[in-house]
């Protein structure tokens, strides 16, 4: 009788070991391929660690130090370092939000006499009293700008004490305007001002020892980068992506004069939470005419200004000075009517603000 061969020298039991051992190959690598080694990540800035102009920027990569500094377009020549460029990303939260809450119609019907007069109203109510709007009394001002652009100074609001301090910042956004003596008072008061204005010929230029002028346009959207390559002299972003690349995270003043895109503007702020890193509010707001990019009839038109201004509210900020200019055309959507002026400039104090 032939003798039996032991079960683990026949094929059957072999064929076993070698797909055992091809699946357990099989799920090494799938592991392999899902879980990466993980690269050890750089620290994170440390709280207070605010890039001030004059400095150089240094990221950490690969355990070296990178330095990145602000140049010239000339040949042979450096222009003042200003701000130091962060990576992009920056810290900034991402928001989900589109779109602002319209506030309800002022009457029954949608009726542009009514939106008119609520609005009209609202900008022309203070919300908050302020007893020192005069900036005669820091040093260096001279009162010789066009229009008044009144900022609280109140001493239960901090504006007044970083200017002390030296610690105040302030960003101009503006489009070819002479009119800039409040910022060299500004300056002059120890305030770190950074004026924005696409119109100058270099990209960053310094005026004394507080004073920056940037070849920037701040818009409500970041440019495609295929579209802004092709402009070698526009450079348009947002504020928030101006802030992370300078690494400032607040600004105590914020002036804008941007020749109706104000309202684009102001949204953008509020939708991605910027408003919430300003001080105080100063901007010119035009009104005879619906503004860059903001569509629908005049009754609607006039609901979104208001609920923008509502929006404000929302996040504490409160309107203490109204200035109505008598100089230009007395028109509210291309009408002479409702005794508007075509201009006003509003200023809000974030209660909030430490």
């Amino acid at each position: 009788m032939p003798k039996e061969r032991p079960l683990w020298r026949g094929p059957a039991f072999r064929l076993c070991l070698l797909c055992a051992a091809l699946f357990l190959c099989l799920q090494l690598g799938m592991r392999r391929s899902w879980c990466p080694e993980e690269k050890p990540r750089a620290p994170p800035p440390s709280r207070g660690a605010e890039q001030r102009p004059g400095a150089v920027a240094a990221a950490v990569s690969g355990g070296r130090r990178r330095v990145t500094y602000v140049r010239s377009g000339r040949r042979g020549s450096a222009e003042p370092a200003c701000c130091a460029l962060q990576p992009p990303g920056g810290r900034r939260r991402k928001t989900v939000r589109w779109h602002i809450e319209l506030q309800p119609w002022a009457s029954p019907t949608p009726s542009l006499s009514y939106e008119a007069l609520r609005f009209l109203k609202y900008i022309s109510t203070s919300q908050i009293s302020c007893e020192h709007m005069n900036l005669n009394s820091l040093k260096g001002y001279s009162e010789t700008s066009k229009k008044p652009w009144s900022v609280c100074l109140d001493e239960r609001f901090s504006l007044i004490h970083q200017i002390r301090s030296k610690q105040c910042r302030l960003y101009s956004l503006g489009l070819g305007n002479d009119d800039n003596q409040f910022e060299i008072g500004m300056a002059n008061s120890g305030c770190e001002v950074h004026r924005f204005d696409p119109s100058i010929k270099s990209a960053h230029i310094q005026e004394g020892q507080h004073l920056w002028y940037h070849r920037l346009s701040i818009d409500w959207r970041d440019p495609n980068p295929a579209i802004a390559a092709h402009k070698l002299h526009s450079n348009t972003k947002k504020l928030g992506t101006i802030l992370n690349e300078f690494g400032h995270q607040k600004i105590d003043v914020l002036k804008a004069d941007v020749e109706s895109a104000e309202w684009k503007i102001l949204e953008n702020l509020i939708l991605e939470d910027v408003v919430e890193q300003i001080g105080q509010l100063v901007f010119e707001v035009h009104i005879h005419w619906p503004g860059f990019e903001v569509s629908g009839n005049d009754s609607t038109v006039v609901r979104y200004w208001y609920s923008l201004l509502r929006e404000l509210e929302l996040k504490d900020f409160r309107l203490f000075h109204t200035y109505k200019d008598l100089s230009k055309p007395q028109m509210f959507l291309k009408k002479e009517a409702f005794n508007a002026s075509s201009c006003y400039t509003l200023s809000w104090v974030n209660t909030r603000w430490k």
